[in-house]
């Protein structure tokens, strides 16, 4: 599970800074003196660090975690929970996560999102002997959910759950705030939209340390585009992740997972907590 790639790079950041803030490249120059020729070749992945830690701040990004992802000099400490597993699968040029969550007690399990392929999540809870009997949506995107169908099929009483704000047809609805149980498991929802209408961030209490199944709220240093609203994407993390305890472990929908003491560290979305 720690060998899956973070799944932005700086010029990824700062394109999302760039377009989430609306800040031309010639209003950028005149805030800091970086010429334009050269912003142009940040947001193409060519790295100047001077130049970088000059864009960073009228951009909102903290100059030392946005360098740190350039070299590649950090990344989240390897997660193994009993309890937790995380499924890394392939869509187009990229790749995206479901997790299997199961109280070791019970046996009782539940999954969060798809991906492209549940097969593995499948074939891992009949492995382990555990009951699969809730799917949960953290968001409509295709690559979140376009194996729903094999998942369902899995278990003809299992029922799948989105936040009514991003309905999916035959899914049953429920309200940010809901809680649901899996086993001993206590499942509580946060609403982290920005990315999507209705995002949602599940919070899982039980195993032994507290899991957030985020979606594309927030990635191992840098976080899901504002694609609806990059405001509301930036606020609702800040209300809804970084109050969670900081030992948290952060399930993302792309990416390894992290913590929500690391990325306070080392998230350069979030400067007020380094």
């Amino acid at each position: 599970m720690s060998s899956i790639p973070l799944e932005d790079n700086f010029d990824d950041v700062l394109g999302k800074a760039l377009r989430g803030t609306g800040i031309p490249d010639g209003v950028l120059e005149f805030l800091t003196g970086v010429p334009e020729e050269t912003i142009g070749k940040l947001k193409e992945g060519h790295y100047e660090e001077d130049a970088l830690r000059q864009v960073a701040s009228p951009l909102g990004l903290d100059a030392d975690a946005l360098v740190e992802r350039a070299t590649n000099s950090w990344r989240p400490e390897p997660v193994q929970i009993d309890g937790l597993r995380q499924f890394n699968t392939v869509f187009d040029d990229m790749t995206v996560n479901n997790y299997l969550v199961w109280d070791p007690a019970s046996k009782a399990a539940a999954l969060f999102d798809t991906g492209t392929d549940a097969s593995k999540a499948i074939a891992t809870a009949v492995e382990l002997g555990l009951e699969l009997g809730q799917l949960f949506l953290t968001h409509t995107h295709l690559d979140h959910i376009i194996d729903r169908a094999a998942v369902e099929a899995h278990n003809e009483d299992l029922r799948t759950y989105v936040n009514a704000l991003e309905p999916a047809e035959r899914a049953t609805r429920f309200q940010p705030g809901d809680c649901f149980t899996v086993g001993g498991l206590k499942i509580s929802t946060r609403l982290t939209k920005g990315h999507s209408p209705g995002g949602i961030t599940y919070v899982i209490e039980g195993l032994e340390r507290p899991v957030a199944i985020a979606g594309d709220a927030l990635f191992a240093q840098s976080m899901g585009g504002g694609m609806i609203s990059y405001q509301d994407a930036l606020a609702t993390n800040r209300s809804e992740l970084f109050t969670l305890a900081d030992h948290t472990v952060i399930c993302p929908g792309h990416g390894p997972m992290t913590s929500v003491g690391e990325e306070k560290a080392h998230n350069p979305f979030y400067p007020e907590f380094k």
